[in-house]
This record gives C-alpha cells, sequence and structure tokens, in this order.
C-alpha cells in the first residue's frame, strides 16, 4: 500500500554541522520529512529544528535525556537517525524510539570509548539499541565489531557533491598554493601545519608560497598567534568556516590539500580535495591508506616530516599534477555522494518497511 505521507525522519546532530545540514538536504530531496533535535541549533532550510539546552560539557548529555524524549514524543518520527554515537546517539537511545539508526564519526568510537572502562560500557549500550549502525571507513567497521551489536552495519562514507568540487584547469592555478579544510581544534594538528608551512618558506625563499586555513575553531586566536610571531601573517590567511561554494573556490585556486589530525575515520575535506584534482598530503590513518598513495602519508605532530613531503610535491609540479589527476578519476569513480545517499534512502525504506 502507498504510503499517504512523506516519512519522517527525524535527525539527532549538532546543526551548525555541514555535514548534518548535508545529510538532511539529501533526504529532503528524496522526498523525506526532516526534523533535527541539537543542542546546537541553526536554521536548516525545509527542516524543523528543535533545540535543546546548550552543552558545554560531556556530563550535560546525561541531562538532556528528558528534553530529547518529549521532542521525540511530540514529533513522533518514523525513522531515528543519530549522528555522532557518544552525545546524540545517547540520547536517541534513551528515547526508546525505533527503528532507530546511529552513524559513528569516528572520535566516538575511535578515541572516547577508550578513556574509561565507564564510556565503553555506556557506549556498547548505546550501540545495542540501534537498528542500523553506518560508518565511513573500515576502522569505524572494525570498532563498531568489537562491541557486538546485533544490527546490520553498513560502511557508508559522506560522498563529495560532484557538481560542486570537481577540477579547475591546473596552469590556471596562482603560484604554488596549499590549503587546509580541518577545524581549528587540538585533534587536527593545524599548529604543524603552520609550523610546517614556515620550514617550507625558510627552505624555499624563491617561491611565493602561500597557506589557506579554513574550518575556524576554538583555537583560533594560539593559531593567530602563532602565524604572527613566526612571521607568516602575509602568507598564511585564516579564512574560518566557509559554505561549499567558498570552499570550492578555495580549493580550485590550490594544488596541495593537507589533512593531518591525530585520529580520524574517512574525510570529507580529503575526499573533495581529491575531487577538485589537489594532491593530498595526510596522516597515516588506516582511512587516508584506502583512499591515498603511502608515499604522502606522515606520521600526525611530525612537522618536519609534512614539511618534506610537500616540499617533494612543491618542487615537482609534474608529480602534484598527476598525483591531482589520479586522485579526481578516484573520487569520480568511488566518491560521488549521491550514490552513498541513495543507498541509505534504500536502508531506510527497509526499516521502515518493517515496522
Amino acid at each position: 500500500m502507498k504510503r499517504a505521507a512523506p516519512i519522517h525522519l527525524c535527525l539527532f546532530g549538532d546543526a551548525t554541522s555541514p555535514h548534518v545540514q548535508r545529510w538532511a538536504r539529501e533526504m529532503l530531496l528524496r522526498g523525506y520529512r526532516v526534523s533535527l533535535i541539537t543542542a546546537r541549533p541553526a536554521p536548516v532550510t525545509g527542516v524543523e529544528v528543535r533545540a535543546l539546552r546548550p552543552v558545554r560539557r560531556s556530563s550535560d548529555w546525561l541531562f538532556r535525556v528528558r528534553e530529547a524524549q518529549r521532542q521525540v514524543r511530540d514529533l513522533a518520527p518514523d525513522i531515528v537517525h543519530a549522528h555522532y554515537i557518544t552525545s546524540y546517539g545517547y540520547l536517541a537511545a534513551r528515547c526508546d524510539r525505533h527503528p532507530l539508526a546511529m552513524t559513528a564519526w569516528g572520535t566516538d568510537l575511535l578515541v572516547t570509548p577508550l578513556k574509561s572502562p565507564w564510556m565503553r560500557w555506556l557506549t556498547g549500550w548505546t550501540l545495542r539499541k540501534a537498528d542500523l549502525i553506518t560508518g565511513d571507513s573500515a576502522s569505524l567497521m572494525g570498532a563498531v565489531a568489537r562491541f557486538g551489536p546485533a544490527c546490520p552495519v553498513e560502511e557508508i562514507h559522506w560522498g563529495v557533491d560532484l557538481n560542486r568540487f570537481r577540477p579547475v584547469p591546473w596552469n590556471s592555478k596562482p603560484a604554488v598554493q596549499l590549503v587546509s579544510l580541518r577545524a581549528w581544534e587540538p585533534n587536527y594538528r593545524i599548529d604543524t601545519i603552520v609550523d610546517a608551512f614556515g620550514q617550507l618558506r625558510a627552505g624555499l625563499p624563491h617561491l611565493d608560497l602561500r597557506l589557506h586555513l579554513l574550518g575556524g575553531g576554538s583555537l583560533e586566536a594560539a593559531l593567530r598567534l602563532q602565524v604572527h610571531t613566526a612571521g607568516l601573517q602575509g602568507c598564511v590567511h585564516l579564512h574560518g568556516r566557509l559554505d561549499d561554494a567558498g570552499m570550492a573556490r578555495v580549493l580550485g585556486d590550490c594544488r596541495i590539500s593537507i589533512s593531518v589530525p591525530d585520529s580520524d575515520a574517512t574525510s570529507v575535506a580529503v575526499l573533495e580535495s581529491m575531487a577538485c584534482g589537489l594532491a593530498v598530503v595526510a596522516s597515516d590513518l588506516q582511512a587516508n591508506r584506502h583512499w591515498l598513495d603511502p608515499q604522502w602519508l606522515v606520521n600526525a605532530g611530525d612537522a618536519a616530516a609534512l614539511a618534506e613531503t610537500l616540499r617533494t610535491l612543491i618542487t615537482n609540479d609534474a608529480t602534484a599534477r598527476l598525483v591531482g589527476e589520479r586522485n579526481a578519476a578516484r573520487i569520480a569513480k568511488d566518491g560521488d555522494r549521491a550514490i552513498q545517499m541513495d543507498r541509505v534512502h534504500a536502508l531506510y525504506q527497509q526499516l521502515a518497511g518493517a515496522q
């Protein structure tokens, strides 16, 4: 029998997150009614946003349960989907509304459960409440499996909007420019990128090197001080958070992208950089090994190794161009967001049909 109304999908996640916003938009395009319960509200076109009280420390999630339960009862969705296991996943699990999907983001399974036996137990309890779990890398799939949930587990990555993120002619790019799309938070080692860039400038004084830092975050003041102290303020540009169009515009001017976090699953920043035909240097993590040649992977926090790898690409433009072309071809083959979200849509249909 044909449904009289669209499936109502209730997301749990940060409304300020571009990833959550993209997920919501993709489901709106596929005909869902979408609502979003969030502790970090922001307007999302076409989505009914329900705000919880702000969360300032990890323990605050324990005291948002009743608010979340009230919102879910009021919305009465057909499917609940929580993004980030150890925060919104916990809240959604406490709401006991099914079918319940959860998406692991990386740190929530690769780092947080290791902090204490209590956090490991709570993470396992949360995962076992799910009817479907997704994650974007083999490392996350392995982490999920160690908790032994009985529900289906699917590897689905965020993908790239290939209509927006696409290569521009290499020869049209200005002098050698580098970019980082990662947030200005401790895990992402932006300070290491600035250190490495300073070493590059000192070793290649004849080149007009530029570094663009996108993302924004809590370390902005420290980064600005680091850049100023190193005398790099004329060649390091701190853009902060940009929308997709702004990111694509900056990527179009750059030849090399840098992503060197301590911990990560499949990075949308890496995939978008690859889609735009950039050479990418990243930290040597399992998720990055799936997408990048080992030659371009370095240990997180090692500024000297990062500078040397970047120098290889900067001083061998033909190599950098070839790496960028191969990256773009790989994403065109395996990284289309529309294909990934079509898979999610099919899984939602199965969940809704099983009720």
